[in-house]
């Protein structure tokens, strides 16, 4: 090494040192690569885009002007609708009439709670036999709230897909319910209608191929940032804005999700969202879906997103006249697309 010359001596490391540096940002380049991919990936598995573009299914229109006269019904004339309100047996009258008006075969499923006796109450559409596809929404209000959003506008929604499954039954077995008990103080424990209902499927060995609830479905705008989510990648991944309609489930429901999205985008106007992801996200499963995954059935929510939308959830602001009955007509027309193609599936 002593005859090397000088020269050399400041080269051979300079050399060693820019090879270093190419063999580090090849590693940066792949890490880059590589979250890039992973962010893309997940934000794919997430959102659950529908990149085909919109067909034409010949879906019959809600009507905007029903929608408010049944959301007045459960909201204002039968309030107040919580489990010892008066307004709650009324309600349920009042939606079973209507589903027998729609031309539903119509059944309750009552049960006591705390020495008092609560229903859910049950449409079929199409065949009394064979796989059957659910619809759902709670009637029930948080205390002496009105509840317009949470949930008459579900249940509103639920008697004007009846209406139209009566005109045109479907294919398949399509059950309507309206769930009973889904807010404070039976909120996550048996006593929900939804655990009733979900686990009397489960015990009859009823074949369900999709079971589809409707929560707040009734509040949009196209302020800016009106939209708020749980976590901040959400915030990277969904619009400001609240005018659109989320179909939420979990990673094992992303077939349906998709399926439910893309009926929705062939029939409606209404932008549609998805959410797949896993049930510690909060509000992912608020709802009456959580328990048929309990059961083993696959479900999704459809929702304006509640709280982190409506500012006026569970205040006595939740009113009638807050609801967008032209949306929420485009509600139905999405729903009743993803439920005929569901029964038609259906063996």
């Amino acid at each position: 090494m002593d005859t090397l010359d000088p020269t050399a001596r400041s080269v051979v490391p300079e050399a060693f040192r820019q090879e270093d540096r190419r063999r580090r940002w090849k590693v940066l380049a792949a890490l880059t690569g590589f979250l890039l991919a992973f962010a893309s990936g997940t934000a794919l598995l997430v959102t659950q885009p529908v990149f085909a573009g919109r067909t034409a299914d010949d879906v019959p229109a809600g009507s905007p002007e029903r929608l408010e006269a049944d959301v007045r019904l459960l909201s204002e004339s039968c309030a107040p609708r919580d489990w010892l309100g008066a307004g709650l047996p009324k309600a349920a009258d009042a939606i079973a009439l209507a589903f027998q008006e729609a031309g539903g075969r119509v059944a309750r499923q009552p049960f006591e709670v705390r020495g008092h006796t609560v229903t859910n109450v049950i449409a079929s559409f199409g065949p009394e036999t064979g796989t059957r596809v659910v619809v759902g929404a709670h009637y029930d209000a948080c205390g002496e709230l009105p509840g317009a959003d949470d949930n008459a506008s579900g249940v509103a929604c639920l008697l004007e897909l009846a209406r139209s499954l009566g005109q045109a039954p479907p294919a398949g077995r399509v059950d309507l319910v309206a769930y009973t008990l889904e807010e404070p103080p039976f909120f996550r424990t048996p006593d929900m209608g939804s655990v009733r209902h979900a686990r009397l499927l489960r015990e009859a060995g009823s074949e369900v191929r999709a079971v589809i609830v409707l929560e707040m479905v009734g509040r949009y705008t196209e302020a800016s940032n009106s939209q708020r989510y749980p976590s901040t990648l959400l915030d990277l991944l969904y619009p400001d804005r609240g005018n659109f309609l989320l179909v939420a489930g979990r990673f094992g429901d992303i077939d349906l999700t998709r399926q439910v999205k893309a009926a929705f985008r062939s029939a409606s106007p209404l932008p549609v969202r998805s959410l797949n992801g896993p049930r510690w996200i909060p509000g992912m499963d608020f709802s009456d879906h959580y328990p048929y995954w309990d059961q083993g059935f696959p479900a999704v929510m459809l929702t304006d997103t509640a709280f982190y939308r409506n500012l006026d959830y569970h205040t006595g602001r939740d009113t009638a006249d807050r609801l967008d009955y032209r949306r929420m007509a485009q509600v139905v027309q999405g729903v009743h697309a993803a439920v005929t193609r569901l029964a038609m599936r259906a063996p």
